[in-house]
């Protein structure tokens, strides 16, 4: 199985690399950003021993379309996707805030609410409520961007301004951006016999002070779907939203013993498990983009990259 976890180029006029959870990023001369969607897997906050075959070329691809699809209501940081798993786009410094926007009490939402929690990222929740109840109205709950190695830790908009994390006129139209972002999606999905549950989005200003939309947009990995068909019936049975999201392997991490906290061992993830993940992702990608996957040649993976990157960095 032929993955690709890390990468080492060396691109003309490249800056910098950052290597992030998932991604890896580099700093074309303070200009352009080439961004590697890589096959790694992410899941509380912890990056899984092996990668997943085509995670990078379906996340690249579902956020590709869907910054084309909101590009009328939100300006973004794309320019172009040479290859089938990296995006080019202008350099911008991000925010160091992830505006999480949830219409339904699951995931994070959900375990901190049995927790016998009611205030959520300063938002009040109303009592009664089951997991997977849709919320009156979607809210907002911001997390802090961490740092390689940390958790993402909740935050309330109260503070992200006391602490002048991001100024008030610029948090203003983060929030205006999120929900108009999370109403398109939601539109989208319906059409698609989904609902969009929760989702995050991460930006930054380009150099010339634009907010724009950076990173990935209404994937499997940022994003949780359920099913339309059913859903109803399954919250008066109290049973489980059949789903697309990568919970399915939080869950599979639960069940062995596995949450991200000290102490505690990765369960062993092997080849036909990894299959297994690999096939649900294609079954994301299907059901969300309304169309069938296209597998990408992963014979030599990292010189394929390299070199449609650099037949995009020389006629750019």
């Amino acid at each position: 199985m032929n993955t690709i976890t890390t990468t080492q180029f060396n691109f003309p006029k490249q800056k910098s690399v950052y290597h992030g959870k998932v991604r890896e990023v580099y700093n074309i001369n303070d200009d352009l950003l080439v961004m590697v969607a890589t096959d790694r897997l992410s899941a509380f906050d912890v990056v899984l021993p092996k990668g997943i075959p085509y995670k990078g070329q379906i996340l690249n691809q579902i956020a590709t379309k869907f910054m084309e699809l909101t590009s009328d209501i939100v300006p973004n940081w794309l320019l172009a996707t040479p290859d089938p798993s990296v995006a080019v786009g202008y350099l911008c410094e991000p925010f160091k805030v992830e505006m999480v926007i949830r219409g339904y009490l699951a995931g994070h939402a959900a375990r901190e609410y049995a927790e016998g929690k009611r205030t959520l990222c300063g938002v009040a929740l109303s009592e009664g409520l089951k997991e997977n109840d849709k919320l009156p109205e979607p809210i907002i709950t911001p997390s802090t961007k961490a740092d390689n190695g940390a958790h993402d830790e909740d935050i309330s908009r109260e503070d992200i301004l006391s602490n002048k994390i991001v100024s008030e006129a610029d948090y203003l139209i983060l929030e205006q951006y999120t929900k108009a972002l999370f109403e398109r999606g939601t539109e989208i999905a319906a059409s698609r016999g989904l609902i969009l549950v929760d989702t995050k989005y991460e930006f930054g200003k380009t150099i010339d002070g634009q907010i724009v939309l950076i990173d990935e947009i209404h994937t499997p990995d940022s994003s949780r779907y359920f099913y339309t068909e059913g859903y109803q019936d399954r919250q008066d049975r109290g049973e489980a939203q059949k789903q697309l999201s990568k919970e399915f392997v939080r869950q599979w991490l639960i069940a062995n013993g596995f949450q991200g906290k000290n102490g505690q061992q990765i369960p062993e993830m092997t080849d036909a498990y990894i299959e297994t993940v690999s096939d649900r992702y294609i079954e994301l990608y299907e059901k969300i983009m309304a169309e069938k996957f296209v597998k990408a040649d992963i014979s030599n993976i990292h010189e394929r990259i390299e070199q449609n990157v650099l037949i995009y960095l020389q006629n750019k």
